[in-house]
């Protein structure tokens, strides 16, 4: 079988040059992490990798794309600098535990045809960090960007004497190589639609995926309206809203809803109504080979412009984002569903409790696990949401689109996959960092037992219940 072949010796050579690093130090791989982000990060690389991107794509903006590298590849850098990933890594002394870190070995990467450059970017420093070595597969109809994405970080490799096969990339991709490379791997990382992931959890292979997005946010009475448009506005017309992370609507609490719609409007919102609402939804979702209206893949990632031109609705040109109220009928709303597009639904609510339970409904109709966020400083509502979402990442007062996946404004691990746990289907809530690229030893060593009476642990269940 060809596609076994391939990949048995894209594997194999993943391995001989994992093999040469595994003396590596701490200082050692940490060098071969900055040189292999630099080349991803320079502005003369990027420039170039974003333009093909867009070019093989059709989706996105060049600029866009450029500054996705320079925050993502920049905050994966930040994040592991100084961090201990080689040997000897944490030392409990009360309990006599020390712990080890060792490689997980060669890793599959997939890509998404929405990310094709950044997220290999990020993903390689991340997974490098531990000794490791990755294969990436690509996108059939990114595969030319990813590859130069790639040759850049290769690059970056041979700089600092680095064996230049611990990063590798299928050149002429299929479903058939992708899962064979699934099965021949030591870890599998699926960033992409729904269906690639089921497939990385089926393959066989210990798998890291990520869950479907649909982020919403709820902006409340008390929050700073002009601040929220804007971010909201600048969130959903990053890249034409490739990110999974980008809001897919919005609930506006009804006093400050009128003063919201009109700043978006002034952004450069366009307020989709009436007839044009339906011309709208009947272009988004079209009829599929099995019968039943999916999204239409000509309006990913492309412009507000773009998608309104086409389902014959006359728009200002200086259009970024298309608006649509969200109906009450939300499970039977087309647009209340992940997008990838910047057309952003709106909704209205008066009190706080009707707000939530339309979150609630948003989010458990498409994008359970994912994440969700709220513009206020009403520390009641956060610690709401916090307490029942069933959400992996809330994000307070930011601009969605960059904070799920890590900013320098807040605390999250820098990535492009972000796990969405069981509720997404995933096996963590967590962003995909370099510690999930690491095996772990634990040594213990004999301590004076410390053993509780029965006392201390059945006492208070004694008294109450016998």
């Amino acid at each position: 079988m060809e596609e076994q072949k391939l990949i048995a010796s894209l594997v194999e050579k993943a391995r001989k040059a994992q093999e040469k690093i595994a003396n590596y130090t701490q200082e050692q791989i940490d060098e071969v992490c900055v040189a292999v982000g630099w080349e991803v990060y320079n502005d003369e690389n990027i420039k170039v990798i974003a333009e093909q991107a867009v070019a093989e794509t059709k989706m996105g903006t060049v600029e866009d794309k450029i500054a996705k590298h320079k925050n993502k590849v920049l905050g994966v850098l930040k994040d592991v600098q100084g961090k201990k990933s080689v040997g000897l890594i944490e030392v409990d002394e009360e309990k006599k535990i020390k712990k080890y870190a060792k490689p997980v070995g060669v890793v599959g990467a997939l890509t998404p045809v929405t990310n094709p450059t950044a997220t290999p970017s990020s993903n390689a420093v991340t997974i490098l960090k531990g000794r490791n070595a990755v294969i990436f597969a690509p996108h059939p109809k990114a595969k030319t960007a990813s590859k130069m994405a790639v040759d850049f970080m290769r690059a970056g490799l041979k700089k600092v004497g680095a064996p230049l096969d611990l990063i590798q990339i299928i050149e002429e991709p299929s479903i058939a190589l992708t899962g064979e490379l699934m099965k021949q791997v030591d870890v599998v990382l699926a960033t992409g639609g729904s269906a690639m992931v089921r497939a990385a959890y089926s393959s066989g292979t210990p798998a890291y995926g990520v869950g479907p997005g649909n982020s919403v946010q709820i902006v409340a009475e008390d929050a700073d309206v002009i601040d929220a448009a804007n971010k909201i506005f600048v969130s959903k017309k990053f890249d034409n809203a490739t990110s999974c992370s980008s809001e897919n609507s919005i609930i506006v609490q009804e006093n400050i809803y009128d003063q919201l719609v009109s700043e978006l409007e002034r952004l450069g919102s366009y307020f989709v109504k009436g007839e044009e609402r339906n011309k709208l939804e009947q272009y988004m979702w079209i009829m599929n080979k099995k019968g039943y209206r999916s999204i239409n893949g000509g309006i990913v990632a492309k412009s507000a412009i773009d998608i309104a031109n086409n389902a014959g609705i006359s728009v200002p040109e200086s259009t970024k984002v298309l608006m649509v109220e969200g109906a009450q009928d939300i499970e039977g709303d087309f647009f209340s569903q992940e997008k990838l597009s910047p057309v952003l639904t709106v909704f209205k609510y008066k009190t706080f409790e009707e707000g939530y339970k339309k979150l609630v409904r948003l989010t458990d109709n498409n994008g359970t696990g994912h994440s969700c966020g709220i513009h206020t400083f009403n520390q009641d509502y956060i610690e709401h949401l916090g307490l029942n979402m069933k959400s992996s990442r809330i994000m307070v007062n930011q601009p969605q689109a960059a904070a799920n996946g890590g900013a320098f404004f807040n605390g999250m691990p820098s990535t492009t996959s972000l796990g969405c746990g069981s509720w997404g289907g995933n096996i963590t809530t967590e962003n995909i960092n370099y510690k999930h690229f690491l095996n772990v030893t634990w040594l213990a060593e004999y301590m004076n037992p410390v053993r509780p009476t029965d006392e201390e642990i059945f006492g208070e269940y004694f008294k109450k219940y016998k």
